[in-house]
């Protein structure tokens, strides 16, 4: 870039002036969002979700109101009515790839025998190509440094290359929704290598996806230079994307392809903005987090001592450590309390990968956090529910166990949740059919308006 491009998005004294400005003629005291009954962030002051709509395509349970009173329960997510729990374990038991399954469930509401199975297996297989000359021009011609603004940027791109974009019937729509999914491995891998050639100084290799392979299969193969990989891995990264597939229509990016969805936008426009969602740290980064704390925390004490690492752990929420946020990173969830059921599946996953790459004094580690972390979150912090462990905790440490670069986390996240943000865009057109449109309150006073010359 030249220096005067770079100049360009400097942020000059000037703006840091304006900015300043800015703040000051529009901060709103934190009382008057008490004083209005504002749920902020669509929350009640316990943490509970603000309803805002119906569906069917997942649950997630934390309470149970039992004679009368509302009991914690251990962790529960359904999709499609089916326990998280069960759809794992069969095709675990059968010692099968998961995630074509899972994909088949959430868009439509069945589970499928083995030739509806079979069929769409292959129909995914060979919508599981990109458009003439697009790595090229979309990707390698224009190289990013950050993973989702390549995704979102290629989705956007796909719009151009499909002859019927603006079309919202069903059909149409399920088609560029089984198009995304299929692609989605490539647009994340592609957009890593190029980023690892053109910023890193790296050998460039394109692999081209391969028909029998399974999703986590292809993922594995793009991703590495010699396309190799063992059954093991492939099977745990998918059953990490079985449990990042969908989570409820509350969450945020999901959320976002409803609001976006109910306008009657293009598909493509509706999964961009669900992509500018998952980007940020406090929804899809939050397992790069994780990582990051346990790195520091490795390079900071003897992680052999328990006591060093419960003060370690204090010192996190007292912003005295780490990023000083305050946070232990991968504990807690909006909605579980006693459990998240994704971080159990995984914990049992993380474990048996330990084992098989000789790492377990770190899994130890983890498991270690897990249990002292609860009590030291309760010391420290008023707290309206209990905290456990939550997906994140555990599905940064696999994918490090599996190779995966910190830069692919949350495209791999989209990798597996544009299934649910697929079921809930379909569910929105056919049931809705009214544009989301929250109220707000003003509580700026009225101004008298001032001509130019006497201000």
């Amino acid at each position: 870039m030249k220096q005067q491009d770079r100049e360009l998005f400097d942020v000059t004294p000037k703006m840091r002036e304006l900015a300043e400005l800015c703040v000051s003629k529009s901060s709103i005291p934190a009382e008057l969002y008490t004083e209005y009954a504002v749920n902020r962030g669509l929350r009640d002051q316990k943490g509970n979700g603000v309803i805002t709509g119906l569906t069917e395509i997942s649950e997630v349970n934390s309470f149970k109101t039992i004679d009368g009173v509302k009991t914690p329960i251990e962790g529960e997510l359904f999709y499609r009515g089916v326990p998280i729990d069960k759809l794992v374990d069969g095709f675990l038991k059968d010692d099968r790839f998961g995630f074509e399954e899972t994909v088949y469930l959430l868009l439509f509401s069945e589970l499928p025998d083995k030739e509806k199975l079979a069929r769409f297996t292959k129909e995914l297989a060979d919508y599981r190509t990109l458009p003439t000359s697009f790595v090229r021009d979309m990707i390698l011609k224009a190289p990013g440094r950050d993973m989702m603004n390549i995704l979102s940027r290629c989705v956007l791109a796909l719009y151009t290359y499909d002859e019927n974009p603006d079309d919202i019937s069903i059909a149409n729509v399920l088609r560029q929704c089984l198009q995304l999914i299929a692609m989605f491995p490539m647009l994340a891998v592609y957009g890593y290598q190029s980023f690892q050639h053109y910023h890193q100084g790296q050998s460039l290799f394109i692999h081209l996806p391969k028909a029998e392979y399974s999703t986590a299969e292809n993922l594995l193969h793009l991703l590495r230079e010699n396309g190799e990989f063992s059954p093991l891995e492939a099977k745990m990264l998918d059953l990490a994307l079985v449990l990042h597939a969908e989570h409820g229509g509350g969450n945020n990016s999901t959320f976002t392809t409803h609001v976006v969805t109910s306008s009657g936008t293009d598909t493509y426009s509706a999964v961009s903005a669900a992509l500018g969602s998952l980007k940020g740290p406090r929804h899809g980064g939050a397992n790069i987090k994780v990582v990051h704390m346990f790195e520091d925390m490795q390079n900071s004490i003897d992680v052999r001592d328990k006591g060093a690492i419960k003060d370690y752990l204090a010192r996190l929420l007292n912003k005295q450590a780490f990023d000083r946020a305050g946070l232990i990173y991968g504990m807690g969830h909006a909605v579980y309390s006693l459990s998240d059921p994704r971080a159990d599946i995984l914990q049992d996953c993380a474990r048996r990968l330990a084992q098989a790459k000789g790492r377990e004094e770190e899994f130890a580690l983890y498991e270690t956090v897990a249990q002292m972390a609860p009590e030291i979150i309760a010391e420290k912090r008023k707290m309206y529910k209990g905290v456990s462990a939550n997906v994140d905790f555990y599905s940064g440490l696999i994918y490090r166990m599996l190779g995966l670069p910190c830069e692919l986390f949350t495209p791999l996240f989209a990798v597996s949740r544009i299934a649910g943000w697929s079921a809930h865009r379909i569910e929105e057109i056919q049931n809705n059919g009214k544009i989301i449109r929250p109220a707000y309150i003003n509580v700026k006073p009225t101004q008298p308006y001032i001509p130019l010359d006497e201000r």
